[in-house]
């Protein structure tokens, strides 16, 4: 490994004008003296969710093991297969009352909590495993963490889900108890909270306008690093520029052709991406930047939210998906809720594992620095049952987890076992040690032996 003379602190950013953006992680971050024994890995954790359920047949792997044979659904993961863990016969808190099941599917999903009987803004749920991680791991990073979506439902009160208040379905992370922390829908928005540039609808709009990156105004100070850093370094502050560049032209076109559509971003600076893949891409491609440059170290995203009413014509599902979940256990219908099921994985695998297992970290690469929590808060979407589900969990986290199996964690006497007993797992990765989370009963063996 080359290491400069000149040692860089961790939080070394690069400022121009009206931008600051942190740098990923460099040789010459490390210390001289402590070369030989490289840095401490960090550990950074994401949660995906993807609503309605799935049909477990067709993503439950039929064998145990390091050997199983990967399912259907789950087969765009094969080429992690090593990087990662499936989970079947879990449960969520089955003493959830409030609403049709849906709300509390997403609202409870990280914490095993039971969610206040409520149609009004007295919501009540508990805190979030990610939540929990901020008080730990996310250090003096610029966002403690980011939620992120596809669906804003922010405007809608009341009741969205039988008694459960809408409040319950638009966010899956929560602060604490009575603080839902909702999704943000808008790549602009964020990409400008993470590395400024913009912060009135007057500067969005010219931004918008423009051709400029805010990369311009930070090129000299680029240059100017570069010059002190070895080879390696100079390469990865490349490769680094070149992928922010890349996600600022992916939002900047989306932008340009809703303005050639008519759109007035003036009177709406909420630029959203039209086609669904774009969207869930320019999310997942934020992740990694903030990942790759420190600026956050936990990130959620909603796929698409509970009750939501997307229909995916791209890939001959043109029926909504909450339509399709409630399939009968008619076999045509059961294949296009396993076709949706199967395409969300694969955007997860495409989009955001992939990208983090290209990318060079200390000791490896982000995914092997990274935890990441993909499922449903609901098993069986036609009945929405609590009551067999099935995650699984990415990533080498930090060096701690095991990787490539599938483990049935069904108890000796025949109950599906909390998810909460992952959960409380996954808190002990990050350096969380609780006796107790939710409804909890215990652990699940996640991490190597």
């Amino acid at each position: 490994m080359f290491i400069t003379k000149k040692h860089l602190p961790r939080r070394t950013v690069l400022k121009g004008a009206g931008a600051t953006m942190a740098l990923p992680m460099l040789d010459a971050m490390i210390p001289a003296a402590s070369a030989q024994n490289s840095a401490d890995p960090q550990l950074r954790a994401a949660f995906v969710y993807t609503p309605h359920g799935v049909i477990l047949d067709e993503w439950v792997p039929e064998t145990q093991g390091a050997d199983y044979e990967m399912s259907p659904i789950l087969r765009p993961m094969e080429p992690f297969r090593d990087s990662m863990q499936v989970f079947s016969n879990m449960k969520l808190n089955t003493n959830n009352s409030t609403g049709s099941g849906h709300a509390t599917s997403s609202c409870t999903w990280l914490s095993g909590a039971i969610a206040k009987d409520t149609s009004g803004a007295d919501v009540s749920a508990g805190k979030t495993i990610d939540q929990y991680m901020v008080d730990q791991i996310a250090g003096d990073t610029p966002l403690p963490s980011m939620e992120l979506g596809i669906e804003d439902v922010s405007f809608m009160v009341g009741a969205c889900d039988g008694t459960s208040s809408c409040g319950y379905i638009n966010a899956i992370s929560w602060r604490e108890d009575d603080q839902p922390l909702p999704a943000e829908i808008n790549p602009r928005t964020t990409f400008e909270r993470m590395f400024g540039y913009g912060s009135t609808t007057e500067q969005r709009l010219m931004r918008a306008q423009t051709d400029k990156s805010i990369l311009d105004s930070i090129m000299t100070a680029a240059a100017s690093m570069e010059n002190r850093l070895g080879i390696q370094d100079q390469a990865r502050i490349n490769d680094f520029l070149e992928n922010v560049r890349e996600v600022e032209r992916r939002i900047g076109n989306l932008e340009n052709r809703m303005r050639e559509q008519g759109s007035n971003l003036a009177a709406a600076p909420i630029e959203i991406p039209e086609l669904y893949d774009d969207h869930v891409r320019a999310q997942f491609d934020l992740m990694v930047l903030a990942f790759q440059t420190d600026t956050s170290r936990i990130a959620s995203l909603m796929m698409s939210r509970e009750l939501n009413q997307r229909t995916y014509p791209q890939i001959g599902v043109p029926e909504q998906h909450h339509g399709i979940s409630h399939h009968g256990y008619n076999e045509e219908r059961m294949a296009l809720h396993a076709l949706i099921n199967t395409y969300h994985v694969k955007l997860f695998s495409d989009y955001f594992v992939a990208k983090l297992a290209d990318i060079q970290d200390v000791n490896g690469s982000l995914l092997d620095n990274s935890m990441i929590l993909y499922g449903s808060g609901m098993g069986d979407g036609n009945v929405h049952s609590k009551e067999p589900l099935s995650n699984i969990l990415v990533g080498g986290g930090a060096g701690q987890l095991r990787s490539g199996h599938h483990t049935d964690v069904m108890t000796e006497s025949g109950d599906a076992t909390p998810n909460a007993n992952l959960l409380l797992s996954m808190l002990d990765v990050a350096g969380i040690h609780m006796d107790n989370l939710g409804f909890s009963t215990g652990r699940i063996q996640i991490a190597k032996a």
